[in-house]
């Protein structure tokens, strides 16, 4: 016989697993998370690492936390360009190798077509500003679009629209 006793898993460890397993699953459930992000919950929630890893782990086995699923997600936004999409998924905490495959995913005619429906749909107010380029520039730069396709859909936008009476002329 050896001094080792049988193994019976400690209830209150249980618990606290079973416990900190429904937390995350409500987490998921309101929006995807990344690992990083869930992993940051978790920690606030246990004073136990390895819980908290265990927690994580099985929550990906089962398939409900992704990177690679967030970052598709967020690659395929409508409205954003590139430097957002980057932007975003650097300060969620995705990881290098995986932001650079989302954008290498991105279709950059499709990212210059949304510059200018965006643009489209708001030049009507930026042209009444007094530097209407520089507004618009602004507009899509906040929403990470890159310079040339900026410039592109202004040009376009500009040659569509007729011409607004000079006020200083």
């Amino acid at each position: 016989m050896t001094d080792e006793a049988p193994f019976f898993p400690d209830p209150e460890r249980q618990k606290a697993r079973d416990d900190l397993l429904a937390y995350a699953f409500r987490a998921l459930a309101g929006r995807a998370l990344t690992e990083a992000e869930l992993r940051t919950r978790l920690a606030r929630r246990t004073d136990d690492p390895t819980l908290a890893a265990e927690v994580l782990a099985r929550v990906q086995e089962l398939g409900y936390q992704n990177d690679a699923g967030v970052a598709r997600a967020e690659g395929s936004r409508r409205g954003v360009g590139g430097f957002r999409v980057r932007q975003t998924l650097r300060r969620r905490g995705v990881p290098e190798e995986l932001i650079e495959n989302t954008l290498a995913a991105r279709d950059p005619q499709q990212e210059a077509q949304e510059a200018r429906e965006l643009l489209r749909r708001r030049w009507p107010a930026l042209a009444r500003k007094r530097d209407p380029r520089a507004s618009a520039y602004a507009f899509l730069a906040r929403r990470g679009f890159g310079g040339a396709a900026i410039w592109d859909a202004i040009r376009e936008v500009e040659q569509q629209q007729p011409p607004e009476d000079d006020p200083d002329g």
